[in-house]
């Protein structure tokens, strides 16, 4: 008998189950409390880090390009997160959820489309500038 065999999965299918446990995918929460708990956490997770993120942009942030890098990268990660959502919209639509699940969902997929807008702005802005000052 054949030892069982590693089971592999691909980088991208990776990326995107690690996606699905960003959104809460792994689990889902069936009432309000547990989803506002959930939440709470999130922010305030996030305002802690927040604090490092300000003192070391702070930094390291000296010019224009400098600034650059890190807005590129948010971009690239909200436009797959944004993508990756065009899908559940899909899937919401497809299977016939209930219609304010679906208009939230619309909602959250548009304004992270603007969201990556203003962001490559934001990096073409720091090519401009650094262009401007003469480097």
């Amino acid at each position: 008998m054949e030892p069982p065999r590693e089971a592999t999965v691909p980088l991208t299918r990776r990326s995107l189950m690690d996606a699905a446990a960003r959104f809460g995918w792994r689990r889902a929460y069936g009432t309000t409390t547990e989803v506002d708990a959930l939440l709470t956490e999130q922010s305030e997770t996030a305002y802690r880090e927040a604090a490092d993120h300000a003192a070391l942009a702070t930094a390291k942030n000296t010019d224009a390009l400098a600034v650059q890098p890190g807005v590129l990268d948010a971009r690239g990660r909200i436009f797959a997160d944004v993508l990756y959502l065009e899908g559940v919209l899909t899937g919401a639509r497809t299977r016939g959820l209930p219609s304010e699940v679906i208009e939230r969902l619309e909602d959250v997929v548009d304004h992270g489309h603007e969201l990556t807008v203003l962001l490559a702005d934001a990096v073409r802005s720091t090519a401009a500038a650094h262009a401007s000052s003469g480097n």
